[in-house]
């Protein structure tokens, strides 16, 4: 029995092996919904667990809001070195090497292991001057328990990014799936309970948080290092420490990390714009409007996390064709998916702003939601040239050409139209909703353009 189970592992990790190095389109597909899926999760628990932390009053609600770039810079570490594990162990699979595709998982272990010592060390001891940097000296006694929490049980968070990306790397996007998916359901059942059952308070979101993303660490443990049916063979014997693999891994990871930051920091940047030449109620119009084409954004997301993968495969059996028609593929899905996103956009601005608007507080928020988000929805059509780029980058090894695109594309371009828009041509707030319009749009246009002029190099060379 034991045997006959053993044989339909080994023939299902065959055939998800067989499904990454084959037909990059059906590749693509297979990896991307599921991503997407859990994406989507993730952003509804989040969403779902500000409304419950909502009813305990402004105050903890702020402390949530004021630790959420420590939580950003935890999970943009996770996913950063995720991306990086998930990229070499590609290549190798690509290059149809699989001892050096299973020790660079393990080296992915260790930097796992690393990051969870090593983030409760340095931000503990510097918490309260932390937090009182940015701003939360106000809600100190709500914001410092609930980072302590979120800091103590970082190693699930850093885990559940790696383990997950060394799973999508091997084609087995189910299991990731299943893992990341449930912790967030999980979440939104026990968020309640921890925080009005048992009257933790704003301590019992945190906590619900960690339980969650542990039972996800948990499963990829025991499908990983106890059941072991994955590809790569993850033991102590399969490990043997290599410089070269941990440059590669991290010639990936610190990019695509800083990436993450990036991203975070545009918001940050918009937000202080848009304030100096409107009222908060502008401010606030944008935030929920940006809320909006986020989840929409995750389409494009899930697409380019699976050209990493795929584009990794590709790059390692030196079949550049693959590599080529991975990057065109996503951008053309994306693309289309983008598209239908933004006209059922549109088209219900008015119905999606009720969301925010829904009470006689914000009532007044509604139409002014809704005339953003008609500007800002623009935004999904201009991103997935670049962002499939910089992720096909990212899957080939080269983490520093997709930081540079990355930094063009989401920050410089996006800030120079924004504040040339606002200043210059004296369109008011309107000017930054263009300016990341435009910005996004010409930063796709030169991802397409350095990836055409690098393969078209690479294939040279490699003739």
């Amino acid at each position: 029995m034991n045997q006959e189970r053993e044989l339909k592992d080994e023939a299902h990790t065959n055939e998800k092996i067989d499904l990454i190095r084959g037909d990059p389109k059906v590749a693509i597909r297979a990896i991307a919904w599921p991503m997407i899926l859990t994406l989507v999760l993730n952003m509804i628990y989040n969403m779902v667990d500000r409304i419950w932390v909502a009813g305990l009053g402004s105050d903890p609600l702020a402390a949530l809001g004021f630790v959420t770039p420590l939580f950003i810079i935890i999970g943009g570490l996770a996913n950063g070195f995720g991306a990086g594990a998930n990229s070499l162990i590609s290549r190798y699979i690509g290059a149809k090497n699989t001892p050096e595709a299973s020790n660079s998982a393990l080296h992915g272990v260790l930097i796992a292991l690393v990051l969870s010592i090593l983030i409760p060390i340095i931000l503990l001891p510097s918490l309260n001057g932390l937090l009182n940097i940015m701003g939360a000296s106000s809600v100190l006694s709500y914001a410092k328990p609930y980072a302590t929490i979120i800091i103590i049980g970082s190693f699930t968070i850093i885990f559940n990014g790696i383990l997950s990306s060394e799973l999508r790397a091997e084609g087995d996007v189910k299991r990731a799936t299943i893992a990341l998916a449930f912790t967030g359901i999980l979440n939104m059942i026990i968020d309640p309970i921890f925080i009005y059952t048992l009257g933790l308070g704003v301590n019992g979101a945190a906590i619900a948080t960690i339980i969650s993303a542990f039972v996800a660490t948990a499963l990829m443990i025991y499908w990983m290092f106890i059941k072991k049916d994955t590809y790569v063979t993850l033991t102590k014997q399969a490990f043997t420490y290599s410089n070269k693999i941990m440059k590669q891994l991290i010639a990936v990871a610190l990019p695509a990390s800083l990436e993450q930051l990036i991203i975070s920091l545009i918001s940050i940047i918009l937000n202080a714009l848009i304030a100096m030449v409107a009222s908060t109620v502008i401010v606030a119009g944008f935030t929920a409007a940006f809320s909006i084409v986020q989840v929409g954004m995750m389409t494009s997301v899930g697409i380019g996390t699976a050209a990493i993968t795929v584009a990794g495969v590709a790059y390692g059996a030196r079949d550049f064709d693959k590599v080529k028609t991975a990057c065109h593929y996503s951008i053309k899905l994306s693309m289309i998916v983008a598209i239908l996103i933004v006209i059922i956009m549109e088209i219900f601005a008015p119905q999606l702003a009720l969301l925010f608007s829904y009470s006689s507080t914000s009532a007044n928020l509604g139409p002014i939601i809704s005339e953003i988000l008609r500007i800002v929805a623009l935004f999904l059509v201009a991103i997935p040239i670049g962002l499939c780029c910089a992720n096909v980058f990212q899957g080939i090894g080269k983490g520093t050409i997709s930081l540079v695109l990355t930094l063009f594309r989401e920050l410089i371009l996006v800030i120079v139209f924004a504040v040339l828009f606002i200043f210059v041509l004296g369109m008011g707030h309107y000017g930054v909703y263009w300016g990341m319009v435009l910005g996004s749009a010409i930063g796709s246009i030169l991802g397409i353009i350095v990836f055409e002029s690098y393969l078209k190099r690479i294939i040279k060379l490699n003739n």
